[in-house]
Formats: structure tokens, C-alpha cells, sequence
């Protein structure tokens, strides 16, 4: 999108160029349908159905741009304009149709006079009913941003309007001081997802309304600059801004032939931002081998400072990873609609080339694998009730995945390397290459077998039949590994001998013994209760019939001393 921009920016400047001895006091755009005239009022057209991550300019004064595309809703091309014929005429013309947006819906305003101006935009839901059917059940979630200012947060159009196929006005004021205004609309993976069908949600807008409350049409015979000083001013700054524009384009890359990979990634953008491979090279100092933290399957793991002071964590997918597009794409798409306290933050990406890399917020104390049994010179002192918070964090990030983001998400591969520490040693769940969407209507989705034995459940690994309660089999051999501060498997080359945590639990529970599987380093200062329901919850997310594991926010709850390992037996 970002791209598309600055090829059409040119014609825009010329745009630019023809209107400017007219700056303009207001504008109406019909989002998503035909020309209307109301009270003497015409909303422009707004018609065109074009695709996914696209940059569209009208033909007068405003363009819009639209990013990302709807996920597993199985459809080669992304139903973007709307028209609901069954809605009742009474409500107005301009309610009957709207444009969608499956990720971001940004329109654009040039050539306005600089003023304070009266913002309206126009609602109504009409993807969805009201009533007692299915239906009626769907809700849609957005943010919306005005000159970049949040304005609405977690905009529901059916509740603000007390139902679907009402409209709604929402009214704000903007201050435009460079002749430009922008309205964005921004999916941020709350609501439903599938209701009444797959890939139904995203950003939905009606009609907008600009106008300046103040104006008053002036004489022409007022002095000022002449039409033709003006022409020749802007059609200068248009020459130089266009050479600029030519010679950033063709340095960055975008006017030479396009890789394989960016063809193969092109339309995916969704709500991350972009990095450049130099800015990314500046700031691992070119992928310095001192600044490597990290190495996985992907590929290996940089410490990296912006320009602007701020600490990175980038990983770079190597050209031999296991982990292709599709898993590199999905982890764009998964993080960058979640936000929580204990999942990773994604600041953006980078694609350039043949370089892939995922570029996160750098967490100081790296996994906590590493922090307790990784080499000795890492290991970092964590006593009990650190442990107890590391705990219920990962839990309480996955019961965000699995039950309250209106995204599920079954993660797939929770394990102690996937769980990163920042400085206050709390928890953020990493990795999300591997996870996959979780509808409420499948009680299981069939896939190809990924992940990490040791921690896979059996339903799982033996027939590939994944629910969240594969996430939660992994979490209780997480839990073990915390209490007892041992890796979940152990392998003696010399004696040919494998050691599993789950097994030594077992053991130790039938011999009554289950104390002695605490760390050593903390047993003496431990609080034995807390420890003994963190290794009852953990046997518990361990059993080897899915459908008796609990769910993750019920483990919150006992963990958190809310409920008891009781309440999960009877359940």
C-alpha cells in the first residue's frame, strides 16, 4: 500500500496542480455506493470494488487505502463494498451500503484550506440482523483515529446505534494545518470472526461528511495571489517533489524488478510497520555475531538499537528454515492483531529481497528456558514467587488467546524457549509461526503435525486432532519445568537413557512424594502450598484425555487462589 502511494503520488501532485486556486471548504463521499444528493448536499461516488492492500484516488479531492485480507475465510477475492438492498429507503440513501476493510480503511482529504473543520461519519450495521438468530450474533469492533488521535475505542456501530440497520452519526472536529486530513478505521481483532460466515468483521463506514462551519465564499474580485502565480508555484514544488520521489523510489528498490518473495508476499500488510533492510542493518551493526541473542529453527535472533534509542529483538528467517512464507506470513498476521501483557510485542517486519525478518520489542532476559537450566554462566536466580508469576502470566496470556481475543488462537507450540522474560522477569509468550485460528464452531481442526515433542499432547501428535487444550497440555509441562526447574527431557548418550518430567511426576505422586520434585534452589524457601497446586494444576493440564483438561482461565483462577484444584475435578 505504502508503495502504491508514492507511484500515484505524482498524479496527485498534478492533481494538486489543477485545484489549487480552488482550496477546498468541504467534501462528502458516499462509502461504498453511488452518487446521492441530499438537502442540496452531493456525496460523491464511491463505488469501486478493488482488491486487498490497494490505494485507490478518486478523481476529485480524496483517495482511500485498504490493507490486509480476511483470514480463513476461504475466497480468492475480499468482498470490500457492500449494498443491502432489504434495508428500508426511509433511512436514508446513504445507509444502504458501506465500504469494508479487513485489517485497516484509511481516506485521505488533499488541496483543504487550513481550518478547523466539522467531522461526520455515518454508520449502520448491515452485514447483520437483529433478532433471535445467528445472525444477530455477530459484533464488529474498531478503533477510530482522526488526524492520527484515537477517537472512538472499541466502536460497536450496533450498540451505539441500538441495533443493525440503524444509522448512526458520530461527530468530531479536526484541525488541518497542511491541507490534508485523514481518517483511518482499524480492526483490532475484537469481535467475532465468523458469524454469519467465515472472515465476516473489519472496519464498515457508510458515508463521511467534511466541511469548514466558518467558511464563507468569498468575492472573486478580492486581491491575492493571481490563479497563475499560484499554478506556476505548485507546479514547480510538483517537478522538484517528483525527481525526489523518482530518486528515493529507485534507491529503496521499488522501481527495479520485484524478488520472487516480495511477488509471492504482495497485498500482505497488515497492522505492523515497515522497516528498510539498512535501517535493520544499522542497527544490529550488519548482523554483528557479538549482537546475536538468540538461534531456532528459523534462524538466528539479533539485539539491534534503532536511530531512535529504541531496543529490537530481530529474527531473521534463513533461507534453510523449516519455518517458509506461509508460517512467516501467519506470524505477521496472528501479532499483529493481538495485544496483551504476556504476548511478545511486534513492532513490524521487514521484506526486502530475499530477506525476511520479524522485528519485536527486545526482551532483556531472554527465554525462560535459558534462565533455568541453560548453560550456568545465564541461568538467572529466580526464587518461588517469581516462578509463581512467570506461571500464571503464561497462563493468563493463553486464556487471552484461547477464550477472551475474539481471534482464537491455538497456539501450537508453547514451550519454555517460547516464553521470553523482560527486565521484570515477566513472561511474554513468542512465536506465533506455528499457531492456527480456532473457530467456536470446530471442536477440532485437522492439520499437518508441528511443534515440539515433549510437549505436545497425544491426541495431537499421534492423529493431529488440535483444540486449545493441545496449548494447554504444553502449558502444564511448562508449569513442571518451573516448579522443578528441570528441562521436560533429558537424553544420556552414555547410559542410553531418556529422562521425562511428566514420568518422575507421576512417580513421585504414587510414591506421596510429589515435594521432592521442587528445585532444590528454592525448596527450602518456597511456600509448599502454592507449589503443590501449581504441580496438581500441571498433572491436571497433563491428562491424556483432552476433553478432562481444564480451561486456561480456569487454571488463572486456581492459581491465582481464586478457586481450588476441586473446582477443576468437578468442572
Amino acid at each position: 500500500m505504502a508503495i502504491s502511494l508514492w507511484l500515484n503520488f505524482p498524479a496527485i501532485l498534478i492533481e494538486l496542480w489543477f485545484h489549487y486556486t480552488s482550496a477546498l471548504h468541504s467534501f462528502y463521499i458516499n462509502c461504498g455506493g453511488k452518487e446521492e444528493t441530499i438537502n442540496n448536499i452531493t456525496y460523491e461516488a464511491d463505488p469501486d470494488k478493488v482488491g486487498t492492500s490497494t490505494f485507490y484516488r478518486s478523481t476529485t479531492h480524496w483517495a482511500f487505502s485498504s490493507s490486509g485480507i480476511f483470514l480463513d475465510d476461504h475466497t480468492e477475492e475480499d468482498v470490500l463494498v457492500l449494498d443491502n438492498k432489504q434495508l428500508s429507503s426511509s433511512i436514508g440513501q446513504i445507509y444502504s451500503n458501506a465500504r469494508l476493510s479487513p485489517s485497516s480503511l484509511t481516506y485521505y482529504a488533499f488541496c483543504l484550506h487550513n481550518a478547523t473543520y466539522s467531522v461526520s461519519l455515518h454508520f449502520t450495521e448491515i452485514q447483520f440482523t437483529d433478532g433471535k438468530n445467528y445472525s444477530s450474533l455477530g459484533r464488529r469492533i474498531f478503533d477510530v483515529y482522526i488526524q492520527g488521535k484515537l477517537e472512538l475505542k472499541d466502536f460497536n456501530i450496533k450498540d451505539e446505534a441500538g441495533g443493525a440497520g440503524k444509522p448512526i452519526l458520530k461527530n468530531f472536529t479536526a484541525n488541518v494545518s497542511d491541507g490534508t486530513l485523514e481518517i483511518r478505521l482499524q480492526w483490532t481483532g475484537k469481535g467475532t470472526t465468523v458469524i454469519p460466515m467465515r472472515g465476516v468483521y473489519g472496519p464498515l463506514i457508510s458515508a463521511i461528511s467534511v466541511f469548514d462551519p466558518v467558511y464563507k465564499p468569498q468575492s472573486e474580485s478580492r486581491g491575492g495571489i493571481s490563479a497563475v502565480a499560484k499554478v506556476g508555484i505548485v507546479a514547480a514544488a510538483a517537478f522538484a517533489t517528483f525527481l525526489l520521489v523518482v530518486g528515493i523510489l529507485w534507491w529503496s528498490g521499488c522501481l527495479r524488478r520485484r524478488s520472487t518473495l516480495e511477488r509471492d508476499l504482495k497485498g500482505i500488510e497488515l497492522q505492523t510497520g515497515s522497516f528498510t533492510l539498512r535501517q535493520i542493518k544499522d542497527a544490529t551493526n550488519n548482523f554483528d555475531a557479538a549482537n546475536k541473542i538468540g538461534e531456532g529453527g528459523f534462524g538466528p535472533v539479533y539485539k539491534g538499537i534503532l536511530a531512535d534509542g529504541k531496543e529490537i529483538a530481530v529474527k531473521q528467517l534463513s533461507a534453510r528454515s523449516n519455518q517458509g512464507n506461509r508460517e512467516f506470513v501467519t506470524e505477521i498476521g496472528m501479532i499483529s492483531a493481538l495485544q496483551h501483557p504476556h504476548l511478545v510485542k511486534l513492532y513490524g517486519c521487514c521484506i526486502e529481497g530475499n530477506q525476511l525478518m520479524l522485528i519485536y520489542e527486545y526482551l532483556e532476559n531472554n527465554s525462560l528456558a535459558r534462565a533455568l537450566f541453560g548453560p550456568e554462566e545465564f541461568q538467572l536466580t529466580l526464587d518461588w514467587p517469581t516462578r509463581r508469576k512467570i506461571c500464571i502470566g503464561i497462563a493468563r496470556g493463553l486464556a487471552y488467546l484461547h477464550e477472551e481475543s475474539r481471534l482464537k488462537i491455538v497456539h501450537r507450540d508453547i514451550k519454555a524457549t517460547n516464553v521470553l522474560l523482560d527486565k521484570n522477569l515477566d513472561p511474554k509468550i513468542s512465536d506465533f509461526g506455528l499457531a492456527k485460528l480456532d473457530e467456536e464452531d470446530n471442536t477440532h481442526i485437522s492439520t499437518r503435525i508441528a511443534g515440539t515433542y515433549g510437549y505436545m499432547a497425544p491426541e495431537y501428535a499421534m492423529h493431529g486432532r488440535l483444540t486449545d487444550k493441545a496449548d494447554v497440555y504444553s502449558f502444564g509441562i511448562v508449569a513442571l519445568e518451573i516448579v522443578s526447574g528441570t528441562c521436560n527431557t533429558k537424553h544420556n548418550r552414555v547410559k542410553k537413557e531418556y529422562f521425562y518430567l511428566l514420568d518422575v511426576a507421576h512417580t513421585l505422586k504414587q510414591q506421596g512424594n510429589l515435594l521432592d520434585l521442587i528445585d532444590p534452589r528454592v525448596a527450602s524457601h518456597c511456600n509448599a502450598g502454592e507449589a503443590m497446586v501449581m504441580v496438581d494444576v500441571a498433572l491436571l493440564c497433563t491428562n491424556p484425555t483432552a476433553a478432562a483438561r481444564p480451561s486456561m482461565s480456569m487454571v488463572v483462577s486456581v492459581l491465582e487462589g481464586r478457586a481450588s484444584v476441586s473446582d477443576i475435578l468437578t468442572d
